[in-house]
């Protein structure tokens, strides 16, 4: 999707339509060798792309995927969600201040002050859900959207991508500020740093960096389905469904599927923007997140929770 969009196919040799690129790629960095560098501190060098992988992963856990489809059904799972979302922070950190290194460093330090400013706006971004729904519970998130209606008509069910399409906006925007994706690439910034705090690493801890920013992604874009447009589930009206507990066994089956399209489907927008923008500047990058997407936030958590109250 992205070369076609770009027009720059890559290799087509591995596999029908270079469909099998991927695999020779990871053969390739598999065999590269590790290095260090000398004043590196090198078990904080080596711990860092772990560090940021694990966030990853462990944000899937508290993802449901069907009615009974779920590793975590936590009470507090977008709590939960946006906690360990952060952890990745100090994955970077560790990177660029472990590396020896002025580039990686500046590039650490500019990660931290960019995904600290942009997670205030994805928190307050998802808060509008919360109130919505009235629950933090992701598993209830996703029945009170498909067991909801709209002014009375439920072919829709009531996902939240409506009537929090300014959250949906914010929380889209924080998501690409997140995952340091063009146009909020200033901590890699290949011009400007060498790709920042990735400058001193190789082999397989490189790939682990690039695993780390692309499953990352795909993560977010499964929050952000669950939270905004219904996750596993269609709307129960169309199946004469009205609560979870009616919900065939197949949708366990079907569930995944569901998520995983609309998943795929964020993504593409994800990966659309990152193609289409220019990179901001520092100060214009926490401008846009200090004086627009916060006080944006804010007002839809306060317009929200009147037509709650009201309604």
């Amino acid at each position: 999707m992205m070369s076609f969009m770009q027009s720059r196919l890559g290799p087509m040799e591995a596999g029908p339509y270079g469909s099998l690129q991927l695999v020779a790629e990871v053969g390739k960095w598999l065999q590269k060798e590790d290095i260090q560098p000398d004043n590196a501190d090198k078990s904080i060098f080596k711990m860092a792309p772990v560090v940021v992988l694990m966030s990853t992963f462990l944000l899937v856990a508290v993802v449901p995927f069907g009615p009974d489809a779920w590793f975590t059904n936590f009470e507090t799972g977008v709590f939960y969600a946006l906690a360990v979302s952060s952890i990745s922070v100090l994955g970077i950190l560790m990177a660029g201040w472990s590396s020896a290194n002025k580039y990686s460093l500046l590039g650490g330090l500019r990660a931290a002050g960019q995904l600290i400013a942009y997670e205030l706006p994805m928190v307050l971004a998802v808060i509008g859900v919360v109130i919505q729904a009235g629950t933090m519970n992701l598993q209830q998130i996703v029945v009170a959207q498909n067991a909801g209606a709209i002014f009375g008509f439920d072919g829709l069910g009531n996902p939240y991508v409506l009537t929090q399409i300014v959250g949906f906006v914010v929380f889209m925007v924080a998501i690409q500020a997140e995952l340091t994706q063009a146009p909020f690439d200033m901590p890699i910034a290949e011009s400007e740093l060498v790709s920042g705090y990735m400058t001193e690493y190789s082999g397989f801890r490189f790939l682990i960096f690039f695993i780390g920013e692309f499953a990352t992604a795909g993560v977010f874009a499964m929050i952000a389905s669950v939270l905004f447009l219904g996750g596993w589930g269609v709307p129960f009206a169309w199946f004469g469904w009205d609560s979870i507990d009616s919900v065939a066994n197949w949708m366990n089956v079907a569930g995944p599927v569901i998520l995983i399209t609309k998943m795929l489907l964020v993504t593409f927008v994800i990966m659309w923007v990152r193609f289409s923008y220019p990179r901001f500047r520092e100060d214009q990058l926490q401008r846009f997140a200090w004086k627009v997407l916060i006080p944006v936030s804010l007002v839809n958590i306060m317009v929200t929770a009147v037509l709650k109250v009201v309604f």
